[in-house]
C-alpha cells in the first residue's frame, strides 16, 4: 500500500486511515458530519495526492486529446481547465477527467482517477500515433484540495497570485508558500468553492505547503477532511463517482453528461453514443430523496409501486446539509421525471423515495 507525502501528517492528526486505490488514505478526522459542514460553510483541506496526472506535449497533443475525450478541448486557452470523459468504442466511459491547457495546442495536463491511472495511460497511449510526448507524473505530484467558501481568503496571504478573483475552471502558476512552480486551479469535487493545488514533491515542498496552509487557515477554522466527507459533499451536488455512478458500460448521455459530449468533433465512441441518442435513452441517472426512513446504498434495487425492479442505486448517504437520506440511481422512463415515486429495497422492505432535480443543494 502506497503512502502520500502527507501520510505522516494525517497520522499525527489522528485520522482514521484505510486503503483506497492502493493508497493509505485518511477517511475521517473529527467525523464526517463535522468535516462536511466545515467545508460547506467555511473551509477544509483534502489530501488527494493519489490522483493521476499525465503531461502531453507536442504539436499533436491537442489532436490526441480531441480524439480520446468527449468534450471540445480546442476551446481551451492558456490557464483554462475542462471537465471531460474518455469514451470507449461502445459509448461507455473509460474514465472522467480534467484537461488543463498549460500552453495552447502544445502542452496539456490530464488529471485522472486514482484507480484508473494504469488503465487510462494504456488507453490514451493506444491512440498516440502522432509522436506526442507523454509523461506520467502521478508519483511525484502532490495534490491538495482546499475547499469551501472561505478557502481562497485563507490562502491569499501565501501567494502573490490573485486567488480571490480566480475564475471557475481556470488556473494560475507561480510561487506559493515559498515554493516555486505551484499550479492552483479553481476546481474541486465538493461544489463548495475553493481551489486545488498541484506541486512537485521535492525540497520538502509537501511539508512547507501543508504547514503554511494550516498556519494561515487554522485560526480561521480550516479543518482537515477525509475521503468520506468528500463523498457526501460531491453527492449533495450530484457529481458522478467513477466506479459507482459511471463506468465502462454507462453512456455519458445516460449519466446526464451530455453537456461534455460534443458531437461537433470526431472522437472515440461518438458513433455509438449518437446511435443510442437516436434510439432513445432507455435509462437515466436521477437524484432521489427518501420519504420513508432508511439510507440507500450502492447496489440496492429500485422498484416501482408494484414491486417490479426499474433500476439500481449507484450512490447514497445521509446528507449532513439537508439532514435527510439522498441517493443517485439509474431508472427507466417514466420514473426519471421529477416527483416520480420510486421504492428502494432496504433489508427486504420497499421504502418510498421521490425523484428530485439535481443538484440536491444549490
Amino acid at each position: 500500500m502506497k503512502n502520500t507525502p502527507f501520510t505522516h501528517k494525517h497520522l499525527e492528526l489522528g485520522a482514521k486511515m484505510a486503503e483506497f486505490a492502493g493508497y493509505h488514505m485518511p477517511i475521517s478526522y473529527s467525523g464526517i458530519n463535522d468535516e462536511h459542514l466545515a467545508v460547506r460553510n467555511n473551509a477544509g483541506i483534502f489530501d488527494v495526492s493519489h490522483m493521476g496526472e499525465f503531461i502531453l506535449k507536442g504539436a499533436g497533443a491537442l489532436d490526441l486529446i480531441q480524439r480520446v475525450t468527449s468534450n471540445d478541448a480546442s476551446r481551451l486557452t492558456n490557464g483554462q481547465a475542462q471537465y471531460s470523459c474518455l469514451p470507449n468504442e461502445s459509448g461507455g466511459i473509460v474514465d472522467d477527467l480534467l484537461v488543463y491547457c498549460i500552453r495552447e495546442k502544445e502542452v496539456y495536463m490530464l488529471v485522472v482517477n486514482a484507480a484508473n491511472i494504469e488503465k487510462d495511460w494504456k488507453w490514451i497511449s493506444g491512440f498516440n500515433t502522432g509522436g506526442v510526448s507523454m509523461e506520467d507524473i502521478s508519483s511525484k505530484t502532490c495534490l491538495l484540495a482546499i475547499q469551501g467558501p472561505n478557502a481562497t481568503r485563507m490562502l491569499q496571504p501565501l501567494t502573490s497570485m490573485d486567488l480571490m478573483n480566480l475564475k471557475y475552471y481556470s488556473f494560475v502558476k507561480g510561487p506559493f508558500a515559498g515554493v516555486d512552480n505551484v499550479l492552483i486551479s479553481a476546481t474541486g469535487y465538493t461544489g463548495a468553492g475553493g481551489v486545488e493545488i498541484y506541486f512537485e514533491d521535492k525540497n520538502d515542498a509537501a511539508n512547507k505547503i501543508w504547514d503554511a496552509i494550516f498556519a494561515a487557515g487554522k485560526p480561521l477554522g480550516l479543518k482537515p477532511a477525509g475521503l468520506a466527507a468528500r463523498d457526501t459533499l460531491r453527492l449533495e451536488k450530484g457529481y458522478c463517482l467513477y466506479g459507482n455512478d459511471i463506468n465502462d458500460t454507462t453512456s455519458p448521455l445516460e449519466a446526464g453528461l451530455g453537456w461534455i459530449t460534443r458531437f461537433t468533433k470526431a472522437f472515440v465512441g461518438r458513433e455509438a453514443i449518437e446511435q443510442k441518442k437516436k434510439k432513445g435513452i432507455q435509462r437515466r441517472l436521477v437524484g432521489f430523496e427518501m420519504v420513508d426512513k432508511g439510507i440507500p446504498r450502492h447496489g440496492y434495487e429500485i422498484r416501482d409501486f408494484s414491486g417490479m425492479q426499474i433500476g439500481e442505486v449507484t450512490s447514497g448517504t445521509q446528507s449532513p446539509s439537508l439532514n435527510k437520506a439522498i441517493g443517485l440511481g439509474y431508472v427507466r422512463e417514466p420514473f426519471n421525471n421529477p416527483d416520480a415515486k420510486i421504492y428502494i429495497r432496504i433489508r427486504d422492505k420497499l421504502l418510498q423515495a421521490r425523484v428530485v432535480k439535481l443538484p440536491f443543494i444549490s
